[in-house]
């Protein structure tokens, strides 16, 4: 039995609705509504009565809900306890980051950040996007970093959680050249001469957004979708040999476009077929108490983090620099960590 299945029954046990728990759980509601089904398995019988609305529990689901508490909150007191042994690494910072910023701009931002900050020790934790907000909500990272879109925001209280910008990311269409330097695959392609597709699984988020593009486009787009997997870099390599059109970020792809190992796939009078996201840094506020406070819920027993000095140093200056570039006119270049 997953513990996250606990989690799950305690946040629709206080929020009596499927959709809000699927909402603060970062999971679709028919991948919410199967995890419960998953845990009523498990038990042997039915814990919700799904003939009422809003959604009451079962007298067994009554019963499991007020040890699924103590069950949770004695695990997250022996994590603790457990993280509270390891002291050497008190000055390594754990940062939370989805797989395709963890190949295309983490790297490049701790370099900048070594030069204009200082020295820092880092913990990666390349996850999936849902994953990777689960570490921060569960406090099993120090910072996440992670894209936003207005179309696509993560559902994070602002009471418990707060955020600097880091800069701007764009992702449009590339193509291999051919011997002459053209793309070999060009938009927007015939409905008879289908191009070929190289798409992101679904629900990843950065396919999420390039349906939102394909969906705002005012031109018709002809693709065959021949592959798919849910990281950029894998989209990446195979547009490198020749296998057709991806969406990336121009982070991504910024060395192969100067070396022009890969060329944009959208002729210059076709316009609307790329997006703007911001990219993000996430943390626990501080001082943050979940009794009392609005917005707090139990779905994800909550144990403080305890806040490294390195961590919070960090903090201090991203802050700093986020004020510094919002007072200045010009705005960081597209694509690239400030």
């Amino acid at each position: 039995m997953d513990t996250k299945w606990l989690e799950d029954f305690v946040s629709l046990a206080e929020t009596h609705s499927f959709s809000r728990s699927a909402l603060l759980r970062h999971v679709t509601q028919p991948a919410f509504s199967r995890r419960i089904q998953s845990l009523e398995s498990w038990a042997g019988t039915d814990l919700v009565d799904r003939s009422n609305y809003p959604t009451r529990l079962t007298p067994a689901g009554q019963t499991l809900y007020s040890q699924s508490l103590e069950v949770l909150q004695a695990l997250q007191s022996t994590r603790a306890m457990l993280r509270g042994h390891a002291s050497a690494g008190q000055d390594v910072i754990e940062f939370a980051v989805p797989h395709t910023l963890a190949f295309t701009f983490f790297p490049a931002w701790v370099s900048a950040l070594r030069q204009q900050f200082g020295p820092i020790k880092s913990r990666l934790i390349a996850l999936n996007v849902h994953d990777a907000v689960m570490r921060l909500v569960e406090g099993s990272c120090d910072l996440l970093i992670a894209y936003h879109h207005p179309s696509q925001p993560f559902q994070l209280d602002p009471v418990r959680y707060e955020m600097v910008s880091l800069g701007e990311e764009v992702i449009a269409p590339y193509s291999r050249p051919d011997a002459d330097g053209a793309p070999m695959f060009q938009l927007p392609g015939r409905p008879g001469q289908l191009l070929p597709y190289l798409g992101y699984a679904p629900g990843a988020y950065l396919g999420q957004m390039v349906d939102l593009i394909l969906k705002q486009s005012n031109t018709a787009i002809h693709f065959d979708r021949v592959y798919e997997t849910d990281m950029a870099e894998g989209l990446k390599a195979m547009a490198l040999e020749g296998h057709g059109i991806a969406f990336l970020p121009f982070s991504a792809v910024k060395k192969d476009l100067y070396a022009r190992r890969l060329v944009s796939a959208v002729p210059h009078d076709l316009k609307g077929l790329e997006i703007t996201m911001e990219v993000r840094v996430y943390r626990q506020r501080p001082a943050f108490r979940e009794n009392g406070k609005p917005g707090g819920h139990r779905s994800a027993p909550f144990v403080e983090r305890a806040v490294k000095n390195a961590a919070l140093a960090l903090w201090d200056y991203l802050l700093a620099q986020n004020r510094k570039q919002a007072s200045e006119p010009a705005p960081p270049e597209l694509g690239v960590p400030r």
